[in-house]
Parts: C-alpha cells; structure tokens; sequence
C-alpha cells in the first residue's frame, strides 16, 4: 500500500511536479544575486528618514523608496514628465544603475506561481505542492522501511543504479522538499483564503493632519525613529496636496506619517497571522535568507532526477510482473498460488508453476497474498510462494495477508504448501515464509509439504520443490524456470596465471576483453566515445551458461570496467562443467556470458576501515576492491590458503599494493605448511586488532565458501564479544556483507 502510495501520485504528476520544480529552482538563484549586488548597513547606522534626504538631492522628484527582502533599494522617481527606477546606495543615496524587473523572471514566477493560467493554474500548483508533500512523506516511510527502521536512515544503501540514485538523492534532499511542499501548501491556502494571512489589516487613513507647510523629509520624527533595514516601502505624498501623508511600511507594522509635523498618525502592528504568514514566504522563496533559497533550489533540481530514476524503478517492476493466461476464478478453481514478492522477482517462479499445473489439467487462481479470499470454494490446496523483505518482514504484496487470514476459511480436506524465497547471507533467510506456515497451522490448516526454501532463485532447488509437489499430485511436474538475465556480450581470453597445481587445486586468474563488436557498432562506439565493455565494478558477478547446461554459473568479478579488463578468478572442481570449461579455454578463444550486478557487496564510501576476509578463490573481488583504493583509506586483508609456493593467489599483485598503501595490512593463512592455519585462525590471533578497527566503524566483507563464511562469523562473534557486538549486529548496520557460495 504505501509502494502504491508514493509511486501512482508520482506517475500521474510528474511532469506537472517537475516543471513547478524547475522553475522553483530558477526562482531560488535570484535572492543570491540581489544580495551579492545589495549594499546592508549596519542595523542603527542609517534611517529612513536619513536616505530620504540624501534622496531628495539627486531625485527631487522621489514618489516612492522600496526595500528589497534581499536589502536592494529602489526609487520611483518622476522628471520632465518621464516615470524612473533606479538601485541607490543606501549610504549616499545616489544612484547606482537602472532598475528594470527582468521579464524573464517575471514570466518564470507567473509559471511557477499559476502555470500561466491564473486562479486556476494557482489551485493546479497547490495540488502539485500537496503531492509533493505526499511523495516525500511517502518517500521517507519507505527508504525507512528498507533500511530497518527510522535510526537507520543514515545506513549505506544498496542496490541497483537507479534504485540507489532514487534514494541517496531523496535522502539529501528530503528536507528541502519537504519546506517547499508544506510552505506551498500554506500560501496556496492563503490565497484562496481557506487561512487567515494578516494581510487585510491595514491602519485607519488619519482624518486630520497638520495644516502647516510640508517639513524636509529628513527631519520627520516617525521616519528618523525608523531603521533603514525595517523599511519595506516609503510612498511619498502628493506634493500638491497639503492634506496628504507619508505611507510607510516596515517589518514590524504599517502606518502613516505627518508630512508637516513627522508624527505618527496611525499605526497597525503586524498581528500573528501576518508575522506567520511572512515568515513562511520567506522559507518558500528565500527572500531574505539567500543561502536558504540556494538549498531549496538544488532540492528542487533533483525532483526532476527523481522522478526518471522513480519511472524506471517502476517500468522495470511492471515488466517483471508476468502475464497470466488460464487464470480461474478464485471461487472455481482446485488449486490456488498466492504471491508475495516485494520486487516482483517472485512472479516468475509463480507463472512457471500456473502454467504447469493449468497444462496438467488443474484449474489454477493466481494472486498477490494481499488479495487472499474470505473464502475458496472448490480449493483443494493453497500454495504459497513468499519472500521476505527486510528484517524478516512481509513484502509489499503480503503486508495484509496475516490480517485477512483470520476471516479465510478452505474447504474439508483442503491444505497448503510455503515454498521461501530468499538469501542465506542474512540472518532472517525466508523469516515471512516461516511466519506465515506457522500462522496457517495455528489456523488448523493441512500441511500437504514441509517448508522449503530457495536461495537466490536457485533453478535446481526450484525444480526439487516441483518434484514434490508433482507427487503430492500423482503426476510429473517439471518447474523450469529461467529467470530473465541481462543480454550477454561476446569475452575474448587474453591473459591466464595458473596457481595451485602441486596441491591438486588448479585455479587460474582469467582476463578477459571485450570481444569486437560488428564493424558498424564498433565505429558508432568509438565515434561516441563509448567503450566496448561496458560498465561493471568489482563484486559484481560474471554469469556463464557452460556448454551442455541451461543453469549460468556466476563467478565473482575481480576488476571494474575501469581496469580494461573483465577478471575472473576460476578453480576447477572434478566434474564441474562451468570451471573445466574456463580451465579448458585457449588463450583468444571466445566465451559469451553476462554481467549482473551485486551492489550490495562491495566497500561503502567513506573514510572508515575495511576488512577483507576470503579463502581461496573468494580473494578475487577483494583483490579488486583494493586495486581501486585510489584514496588509500585503511584497509586489511586476511585471507587463506594451501600452500605459499604453489597458491598464493595475486601475490604480486598484493606486495604491490602494500609498497604503494593501497593494502594497509596483510594476514595469510595456508593449510597444508607446518602450523596448518586457516583464516579464522588469524582473525582469533589479531583480535584485539580487528576489535580496534570496528570501534572505529569498519565495515567487514567477507567472500569464499559458505562453511569458510561460517568459521569466520564464528570466529569474529568471539572477537566482537568484548565490545557487545555480534555479526547479526553488524548485518544489521550493513556494515557486514558476504558474498558466499
């Protein structure tokens, strides 16, 4: 509901926000301009009174002195018949340059204000400034909800380009929005006068004046008492026209003033309306705070960011919502899929299972879990399939599931079955799917199979469940489902360094290069300036489709496109049909394969500590990650191995990287030398070390083989013990990521 909240507003009024937007932030550059080109006295230095005099020696025919918010002055001024405005220096009085409204701005602020249209483009920007409103709001609630909670706000995000750039802009700029939206919507009441705004009060016009000669300005009581930043308009009266007076506005209150004897006549003070109101136009335009209006300005730039960034997040979530064809009807069909998916991936697997068991001859409904019935007719069973999102948390499609439960009711004899969906490097691995069997059984429901799990869409695990479930059906049930990858691109070997050997574990470091597109493409890229390999970082994964398998293989990178080379490093299992088909490749041999990327597994920006922790072929990425310490922050490497001699991969390259303070420290470990350690080993024997680190705010990546993955949580639980801290602790943080296999 809230996905839904921030994202169909954001669709429906995105061109509209975004051109409020932009011209907002044109608007925000002009109080910046004013005041660099504005002269301020100090406040008590000048009175109104004081400039007025000095005025009327170089502009006898003064009819009007205005103050800008920004501190600019301005006379009107009439001579020979001929109307002026000029900027005047408000020590001397003196003019300094011709005063003329730039009609560009002029036509900008009728946009921004009414979209050129009026009372009915003003009620238009309104709305537009109550939808922002709804989509910060909207916007915060979610970003909270994906980090844990509104104490994480500040974590390092994760994820893919555009979902990253969507959050990180709309974190930095959430304040600004929000000033903007709330004051808009207050000044868009004001003027329809659904608010009181103060303006209407104005002091009674004196029904008697002094009938003496008109005083030189200068010596005018009222104006004398009266400090030149206060002012915000002096309207001179008619020369001709004795019984006429002064009209003097200030900050504080309105009021006119004697020409003959300088006194006060009547005044009216600003009343609370008034004062609000002002100061609320002033936090919407920066009119007097400058550097204000230059924030609210590069917030309002970033709308227009957001909304491509929030378009693209939300065309890519329709496209990965499946087409059902066969779909029952809820109250006729024997069997029931429920979904609950927070990026859609989930819908995939669902539309392989609807499709198998319509073409077994099943009558299948296929829903969200948000969209569970009251009641199931001829349902024969309730299949589940959910993710969990967060900390153990629902997705969006189920957030309503466990509430509707309560009020559903099967049919006698009907039952249920929770497939998971998830990844095991966090600690709540398909905790919904959990949640909701448990809630199921505690409703009385048949179990018809035990929960299972799948870890990060695992295919074969896919295909497993889809076995028993056949079973369970009395017929076979193949789920092949393949999940849609990005297009893959030609890879030429051009470089391989063999290790291991001697200890019976040939691993090779592969290098790769973008193989030559076809002629035409290759010159538009190079005309273009467009390199031929695209954009990848270290961590991310290369996935392979090795020769006699459908499944890819996926091998963490150890390079980023900056390097000029896709690096990979590769052991060869016995029997493994992806590594013996790289170990196998000949130097200039082609392979295709695609790029996914991992963004949640790699180094979050800052200056904190990193500790790196791998085992055997899991130091690639590492490696990368340290060849693209640029900025030598600190980071440490402890990572394993079998035997110095024959497998110590990249140790060139890392003695390298520790001569030039990229690499801050290196701890090996080799099992098959004298004091047989592992890398757990050297995190126990460099604890107080390590505990010195993450006081600090070090970040810890880990990557290698799950049961390494699983002594080093271990391992370092013991180490964090001292400081109150445990690895589930520091998942939580996000300051502890894995990249396991």
């Amino acid at each position: 509901m809230l996905r839904q909240l921030h994202s169909l507003p954001g669709l429906l009024a995105a061109l509209l926000v975004m051109l409020l937007a932009l011209s907002g932030g044109v608007l925000s550059v002009n109080p910046a301009l004013e005041r660099l080109d504005a002269k301020v006295p100090a406040a008590g230095q000048v009175s109104v009174a004081e400039l007025a005099g000095r005025v009327a020696h170089y502009y006898p025919g003064a009819e009007q002195l205005q103050r800008s918010p920004s501190g600019a002055l301005i006379v009107y001024y009439s001579e020979n018949g001929q109307a002026g405005a000029e900027r005047i220096d408000p020590l001397t009085g003196q003019g300094i340059g011709t005063y003329a409204p730039s009609e560009f701005s002029t036509w900008v602020k009728d946009l921004h204000r009414s979209l050129l249209l009026g009372s009915t483009g003003r009620a238009v920007a309104g709305i537009a400034a109550l939808v922002m409103l709804l989509l910060s709001i909207s916007g915060l609630a979610l970003l909270a909800k994906r980090l844990g909670g509104w104490r994480q706000l500040l974590r390092p995000l994760r994820g893919g380009f555009s979902q990253r750039w969507h959050a990180e802009v709309g974190r930095l700029v959430v304040l600004g929005l929000l000033l903007s939206a709330l004051s808009g919507i207050y000044m868009s009441a004001a003027n329809f006068e659904l608010i009181a705004d103060g303006m209407q009060r104005e002091p009674d016009f004196p029904q008697t004046v002094d009938p003496g000669p008109a005083a030189p300005v200068a010596s005018l009581a009222a104006l004398r008492a009266t400090d030149l930043n206060d002012l915000r308009e002096l309207v001179y009266p008619n020369p001709s026209d004795p019984g006429d007076v002064y009209s003097l506005r200030t900050a504080q209150g309105d009021g006119y003033v004697d020409q003959a004897s300088g006194a006060l006549l009547s005044y009216q003070a600003h009343d609370s309306a008034r004062r609000v109101y002002e100061l609320i136009y002033q936090l919407h335009t920066g009119e007097g705070l400058w550097w204000l209006g230059l924030l609210l300005g590069v917030s309002a730039l970033s709308v227009p960011l957001m909304s491509i960034t929030g378009a693209r997040l939300w065309w890519l979530r329709h496209q990965a919502m499946p087409r059902l064809a066969h779909n029952s009807a809820a109250q006729w069909a024997d069997t029931v899929i429920l979904v609950g998916s927070e990026n859609h991936s989930t819908w995939g697997f669902a539309k392989t299972l609807h499709d198998a068991l319509h073409q077994s001859g099943l009558r299948v409904h296929t829903a969200a879990m948000n969209q569970l019935a009251s009641e199931y007719r001829h349902a024969q069973r309730l299949l589940i399939l959910t993710a969990t999102y967060g900390d153990g948390d629902a997705p969006a499609s189920a957030r309503q599931f466990l509430a509707r439960l309560t009020k559903t009711t099967l049919p006698p004899g009907a039952g249920f079955a929770v497939l998971g969906f998830g990844d095991r490097q966090f600690p709540q691995f398909c905790q919904f799917a959990k949640v909701t069997e448990t809630a199921l059984l505690e409703r009385g429901w048949p179990r018809l199979l035990a929960l299972e799990t799948i870890d990060r869409q695992s295919t074969q695990a896919f295909a497993r469940w889809g076995n028993a479930v056949g079973q369970l059906l009395g017929q076979e049930l193949a789920l092949v489902h393949k999940p849609v990858r990005p297009r893959s691109q030609s890879w030429q070997l051009v470089e391989r360094v063999e290790y291991g050997a001697q200890v019976q574990a040939p691993t090779s470091v592969l290098r790769f290069k973008a193989a030559a597109p076809p002629g035409n493409v290759a010159w538009l890229k190079r005309l273009l300036g467009a390199s031929t390999l695209g954009h990848f970082e270290a961590g991310d994964l290369l996935g392979i489709v090795p020769p006699g398998s459908p499944v890819p293989r996926f091998y963490s990178l150890a390079s980023g496109s900056a390097d000029g080379v896709l690096e990979i490093c590769v052991r060869k299992h016995p029997g493994g049909l992806c590594s013996g088909f790289l170990h196998d490749l000949p130097l200039g041999a082609r392979m295709d394969a695609f790029i996914q990327p991992n963004p949640d597994f790699r180094p979050g920006s800052g200056k904190a500590p990193v500790i790196l922790i791998g085992a055997g072929t899991g130091i690639g990425p590492l490696a990368g990650f340290i060849r693209n310490n640029r900025a030598r922050h600190p980071m440490h490497l402890y990572w394993g191995g079998r035997n110095p001699a024959s497998d110590f991969l990249y140790e060139p390259e890392l003695n390298r990287y520790l001569a030039d303070r990229r690499l801050s420290q290196l701890n090996a470990a080799f099992s098959r030398v004298n004091d047989c350690s592992y890398v757990q080993d050297r995190i126990l024997a460099d604890a107080l070390h390590m505990r010195r680190l993450i006081e600090k705010g070090a970040q810890i990546l880990v990557c290698g083989s799950r049961e390494m993955a699983k002594s080093v949580m271990q391992a370092l639980d013991h180490v964090l013990l001292p400081l109150n801290l445990n690895v589930l602790t520091l998942k939580a943080q996000g300051r502890y990521r894995e990249d396991v296999y």
